[in-house]
């Protein structure tokens, strides 16, 4: 295997591993938190978050293989399309679901900065190994 491929299931895998370790934790915290009705809001969000963090580092993945000025802009629609999936699930959980009690509003954001954090982590890990 290439070591771009490589890297990518060691993206997804960390990516994994902290989704399970969220959905660990709300299973423990929320009931004790009077919370529990949310548990499987969190499952099904941290899925979704998963999914889209994952199509976003396979595109960033991909451009890490190919010239530099392709990597430039594989770089720019990873970000842009991890956003623009973001905002569709935000308006599809919010208006269309409507999942606007405190609580599920509150999960959704934590969890959109949990995932936004990793994946700009991941990149700037990942852009910082490479010569200009």
């Amino acid at each position: 295997m290439r070591p771009t491929v490589k890297s990518l299931f060691r993206n997804i895998l960390y990516l994994s591993a902290l989704s399970l370790f969220i959905i660990l934790a709300g299973y423990f915290i929320l009931p004790g938190a009077g919370l529990g009705r949310y548990f499987n809001e969190l499952t099904i969000l941290t899925f979704v978050f998963l999914c889209i963090c994952s199509i976003s580092f396979v595109i960033f993945q991909r451009g890490q293989s190919r010239d530099p000025q392709s990597q430039t802009l594989h770089t720019l629609v990873s970000v842009s399309v991890k956003l623009l999936l973001e905002m569709v699930l935000a308006l599809l959980w919010f208006f269309a679901a409507k999942k606007t009690s405190s609580g599920s509003v509150l999960m959704f954001f934590i969890l959109y900065l949990t995932f936004s954090l990793f994946s700009v982590l991941l990149i700037l890990k990942t852009l910082k190994n490479k010569s200009l």
